[in-house]
């Protein structure tokens, strides 16, 4: 289970590994199946086994795969993250063993597999879906089938793959294993057929990346007030290419330009300079409380639309049952208190639509989704990574943003404080992009697309089509477990060692 764990984090950004990520499903299902071995088919595993066999495969992959949330505020809630997402490897594994134990075992375990990443996902606190097993395949095979599925098709295909090769090697069913390979082979290659259509492009816009650098690591990078702001006005000042507009990172304004004179003054120089408008990255307050918000400053008409953050980070940017967990960590009261905005995440800005995912948004499928169902032509994905050093955090984000362009048949535009910024075509490769704290800007012509792929339109059905046999197969495994303890494979184990 240690393998699997290690495997499963080595496909992840920035190793990026993407075999790893089959292999370490296919030590998991190992550890999982009572026909691990060709001549034990008799050997069972209990579903208490595979409840630590799960843990311990979780709890291993992601130690592994997040140590950047303790960068700056300590182990204590790395550890009870990875603790409590750790805790859907006990669901995993134990009800993953039951099923295993079926003649249709393999199929159910994929089916399972992607139940389990779904719930992990979305609950609680509206889950946490930065660990999904897709986001390690971005540069494999099967990335392509996420315009028809999803990150969620992705997975499945994945866990299909490993399942299915495992089946041609032992399983006395190989002309099925082989049929399935087969079927995914045909899905994907037709898949990436799709990909990036020229046909497709309604038009080009060039778009500056502003990556103005801060002054310093960690939790109070922007405690110096406004010198982020006055970085990215000077790194905006040495674009010298005649650009459409420019995007600037995620908290890019340090203090509000709408109430502060000096950062309104700052912000109104770089306008100036650019004479093209300038999506913005500030913090905002209305009735309702604290906005993280992407703002469209205009130089002849100031501020026009806006996107408040939708999908908020717990424990970070607003802190759930704040009054019980300040006596656990000297941190707590460092969490914001934001409010979320409900918008569909698309703004307009130099004549196009563009749909935003700031930051933590990028990992969540609505965000993207919803922001091309409503006319977004091209994406971004403004972020600041500062307050994570140079750890993994931004190349596993960078990732995300390029699914999301395979996904959506867009172009994606990643802004960064402090790095990595890129630009991201709709194929999902990288065309340029910077390195991490330094100061830099990119500048590149980008294609406009109006056309929906079948994700944007019916991923969140195929998903939950996939989610929903999946539990099925999990609730009878359960079933006749609980009643017919004892499976024919076992009954026939037994009269051949009677004989």
């Amino acid at each position: 289970m240690a393998a699997s764990g290690l495997g499963y984090y080595a496909s992840f950004e920035p190793l990026g590994w993407w075999p790893a990520g089959i292999l370490s499903i296919i030590f998991l299902i190992l550890g999982l199946s009572p026909w691990n071995s060709p001549t034990r088919l008799s050997s069972t595993v209990s579903a208490r086994w595979g409840m630590v066999l799960g843990f311990t495969q979780s709890l291993v992959a992601f130690l592994f795969l997040l140590p950047w949330v303790g960068e700056f505020v300590g182990k204590t809630p790395y550890l009870a993250l990875v603790f409590a997402l750790s805790l859907y490897g006990i669901l995993l594994g134990g009800v993953g063993a039951l099923i295993l134990k079926q003649r249709w075992g393999l199929t159910g375990f994929v089916l399972f597999f992607v139940s389990v990443e779904y719930f992990r996902s979305s609950w609680p606190f509206g889950g946490f879906s930065w660990v999904r097993l897709a986001w390690g395949q971005i540069d494999g095979p099967f990335a392509s089938l996420a315009r028809w599925g999803g990150p969620a098709l992705v997975t499945a295909a994945t866990v299909g793959c490993a399942a299915s090769l495992l089946a041609l090697v032992w399983h006395s069913k190989r002309t099925m294993s082989v049929l399935s390979l087969s079927v995914i082979a045909l899905a994907t290659i037709l898949a990436h057929s799709q990909v990036n259509n020229p046909d497709n492009t309604v038009g080009f816009r060039t778009v500056a990346a502003i990556q103005g650098n801060v002054p310093r690591m960690g939790l109070d990078f922007n405690a110096q007030r406004r010198a982020v702001l006055t970085n990215h006005v000077r790194e905006s000042e040495k674009v010298t290419e005649p650009v459409d507009f420019m995007i600037w990172p995620e908290n890019s304004v340090d203090v509000n330009p709408l109430r502060d004179p000096q950062s309104a003054q700052l912000v109104e120089e770089a306008l100036q300079h650019s004479g093209v408008p300038i999506l913005i990255g500030t913090i905002t307050e209305d009735e309702v409380g604290d906005r993280n918000t992407m703002l469209v400053m205009d130089p002849k008409a100031g501020p026009q639309d806006f996107h408040y953050k939708k999908y908020l980070q717990p424990f970070g940017e607003y802190m759930p049952m704040r009054n019980l967990l300040r006596h656990v960590s000297k941190y707590v009261d460092l969490a914001g208190n934001f409010q979320p905005g409900t918008g569909d995440g698309v703004v307009t800005i130099a004549g196009i639509k563009l749909g935003i995912a700031t930051c933590y948004e990028v990992a969540f499928d609505n965000a993207g989704r919803d922001a091309v169902l409503h006319g977004a032509q091209l994406l971004s994905t403004p972020t600041n990574n500062a307050t994570f050093g140079f750890t993994n955090m931004t190349y596993q984000q960078l990732a995300m943003s390029r699914m999301r362009a395979l996904e959506l048949d867009r172009a994606v535009v990643v802004s960064a404080t402090s790095g990595v910024s890129a630009m991201v075509q709709p194929d999902g490769t990288v065309s340029q992009s910077t390195r991490i704290f330094e100061a830099n800007h990119l500048v590149a012509e980008l294609p406009l697309r109006d056309n929906l792929t079948f994700a944007a339109r019916y991923g969140v059905i195929v998903q939950l089509l996939m989610v929903i046999m999946g539990v099925l197969s999990g609730a009878i495994a359960l079933f006749k477990h609980q009643f017919h303890p004892v499976s024919a494979q076992q009954k026939r184990a037994r009269k051949k060692r009677k004989k």
